[in-house]
């Protein structure tokens, strides 16, 4: 089992900034892929940003250049920095572990939201 902790959600102003925290806990060695995902009411959750155990990193379109997806191994946490944001970034923010066998564990989730 892997429990994961969101922090640093909130209320900012569009142009602002926000980093948010995963940290991990439990099998934390069966960790491969982490990863931040979105979701509005009324829609589908879909990822930000990805990162894997080799630190490769991957984007949704609507987020590159502004997002920065990073993982620190010896803290057992990932980040997602984000800037410029804009009112449609807000969202409530997930935060994804996958394991070596394909498992996923899911955050509780912090909401962000962006004003405009």
């Amino acid at each position: 089992q892997v429990q994961l902790v969101e922090s640093g959600g909130g209320l900012v102003q569009a142009g602002g900034s926000l980093r948010l925290s995963c940290a991990a806990s439990g099998s934390i060695f069966s960790i491969d892929d982490m990863a931040w995902y979105r979701q509005v009411p009324g829609k589908q959750r879909e990822m930000v940003a990805g990162i894997t155990r080799a630190s490769t990193t991957n984007y949704a379109d609507s987020v590159k250049g502004r997002f920065t997806i990073s993982r620190d191994i010896a803290k057992n946490t990932v980040y997602l920095q984000m800037n410029s944001l804009k009112p449609e970034d807000t969202a409530v923010y997930y935060c994804n572990a996958r394991t070596m066998l394909r498992t996923q564990y899911w955050g509780q989730g912090t909401q962000v939201t962006v004003s405009s």
